[in-house]
């Protein structure tokens, strides 16, 4: 199981701290939930992927989202340790690109197990 769950920050509290880049239009339906839920993926995005660790997150706010849209941000929310362990760990690439694969169908399930709201810790441009 170890394997399995890699890389996670599973807190005391029985939650799991996530962090996902995202772009300035995604950022504004965060901002219409009140931070407080995630968009429904597009139809061309079958997967949701929260990473494991800020710095990769990081990586792909100013890389990927600056060059896309112009600008990028880092955000961070914690979820239910029993939800988050209903996905095994993921590695895209590099050993610390770690995520979760979640189904676009589940991110209503995943919103339903969100515990506080998603902050915005980062910003790129």
């Amino acid at each position: 199981m170890a394997q399995v769950h890699r890389g996670r920050v599973e807190n005391p509290d029985g939650t799991t701290t996530l962090w996902r880049p995202v772009g300035p239009a995604e950022l504004a339906l965060l901002q219409e939930s009140g931070f407080t839920a995630w968009p429904p993926r597009l139809p061309d995005q079958p997967i949701f992927y929260p990473v494991l660790n800020e710095q990769y997150a990081t990586t792909i706010a100013a890389q990927w989202n600056v060059a896309a849209s112009g600008a990028g941000f880092v955000t961070r929310f914690a979820v239910q340790t029993s939800f988050a362990r209903r996905y095994p760990t993921q590695q895209a690439g590099a050993v610390e690109h770690l995520e979760l694969w979640i189904p676009a169908e589940h991110v209503d399930t995943l919103n339903a197990h969100l515990v506080g709201t998603i902050e915005v810790v980062g910003e790129h441009r």
